[in-house]
């Protein structure tokens, strides 16, 4: 047997952070028994020497805290070390000058969703699993067919009939089993569910329904600190949909803590729409947990999720950082994400837009004095979500000319 300090992953159990259980992470799991999702534990004094600097520009480089066992076994599509791009124009002009963009748009698939897809497929297919079945409102889906495809695993999705139409062409090319439904990602999850009762060699990989998407999606907090020099943000805006990448962002500054390379504090912003917003409505009430709106409805599609299972993690991890929940409207997201594209050159997905409308109002509330280093998380390329965007431009016969310049 290798010494712990040459272990490709140091990966010990997996623990339930509500009621403490600790589970086998050498077997399939799912939730633990009182309903919650698990979290990945580690041999962190076995990882501490772990240095990243040298290695591919993966979210590989972090294998010691992946819960892959070998390199043999993972699945890849070059996927992670997305740019940190300084933001400087926009920044400036609303009043946070120190202000980055973590861009996930530039990964495979062209959402930050590759990250948890790739870690978990690599733990799947290494623990035997033949297919992976979930609910999505498109771009996990996608992902997760892509690298199934990539594992030679099968993959069963359904989405709403909503979903952007580019991640149900991702599912097809990859020979998903490919189901729209009429009605939201909660009404797909039930088909799921009653499909998975006759498919016993799949695993149901919905959101948080296995420990090792919030793996892959914790990395985006590694890569950050990284960037930085090893030096965490200040603050840290997240569109919150599901959660996972809160949630693994701040499993990722807690485990770095432990491994000794951070002291500071980053504090931590959900964000959500108007039009479904859980989250903020159970933060500013001081719950636990969260209550599913009525009719949730946004055009920022990734964020429109009723009820996260991981809820309470969401609001702990908020509570833990002294950060913040906010939501904001349509209309706001979609003149941030044509603020930022003619300030920045950057065409963000309308989740990733949240966030810098989210930004203005965090900025005008004093919440943000406008000295802190800030980033904010773009999920995905806004090429992607083509309808966001209205082009009303003049057409030019094809012997006309341009009009005179203004």
């Amino acid at each position: 047997m290798p010494r712990l300090s040459e272990q490709y992953s140091t990966l010990s159990h997996l623990e339930c952070p509500k009621c403490g259980a600790h589970h086998d992470a050498a077997v399939v799991q799912g939730t633990c028994d009182c309903g919650s999702p698990l979290l990945a534990r580690y041999d962190l004094d076995a990882a501490r020497g772990m240095s990243p600097a040298g290695r591919a520009p993966t979210l590989w480089r972090y294998h010691e805290v992946l819960p892959v066992s070998a390199e043999a076994a993972v699945v890849s599509l070059g996927e992670g070390m997305t740019p940190l791009l300084p933001l400087p124009v926009h920044g400036k002009r609303i009043g946070v000058p120190d202000l980055w963009m973590k861009d996930e748009g530039l990964v495979p698939t062209g959402s930050f969703k590759a990250r948890g897809a790739a870690v978990g497929v690599s733990r799947a297919a290494e623990l035997g699993v033949r297919g992976i079945a979930m609910p999505t409102n498109g771009n996990a889906g996608a992902a997760w067919a892509l690298y199934a495809a990539r594992a030679g695993i099968r993959s069963l999705i359904a989405m709403p009939v909503d979903a952007p139409v580019i991640t149900r062409a991702e599912c097809v090319a990859a020979g998903a089993e490919l189901y729209l439904v009429d009605g939201l990602i909660s009404h797909a999850g039930a088909l799921i569910r009653a499909a998975l009762a006759k498919r016993p060699d799949y695993q149901d990989v919905s959101t948080l329904k296995e420990p090792y998407r919030i793996e892959g999606k914790k990395t985006m907090g590694y890569e950050i600190v990284e960037q930085l020099g090893m030096r965490a943000p200040d603050v840290l805006l997240y569109p919150t949909g599901g959660g996972v990448g809160l949630i693994g962002i701040h499993k990722a500054l807690e485990e770095m803590r432990e491994l000794g390379w951070l002291t500071p504090e980053t504090r931590l912003v959900a964000v959500q729409a108007e039009g479904c917003r859980p989250i903020v409505d159970a933060w500013e009430a001081g719950e636990q947990e969260s209550t599913a709106p009525a009719a949730p409805a946004t055009i920022a599609f990734g964020i429109n999720v009723p009820k996260p299972l991981g809820d309470f993690l969401i609001l702990r991890a908020l509570a833990e950082t002294s950060g913040t929940a906010v939501a904001v409207s349509d209309a706001e997201l979609l003149a941030a994400q044509r603020e930022l594209a003619a300030d920045e050159g950057a065409f963000v997905c309308p989740e990733g837009a949240a966030c810098f409308a989210a930004l203005i109002r965090l900025r005008e509330s004093g919440w943000l004095r406008g000295d802190e280093r800030v980033v904010v998380l773009n999920t995905g390329t806004g090429v992607k979500y083509p309808d966001t965007v209205r082009v009303d431009v003049p057409t030019i016969p094809a012997d006309g000319a341009l009009p005179d310049p203004v």
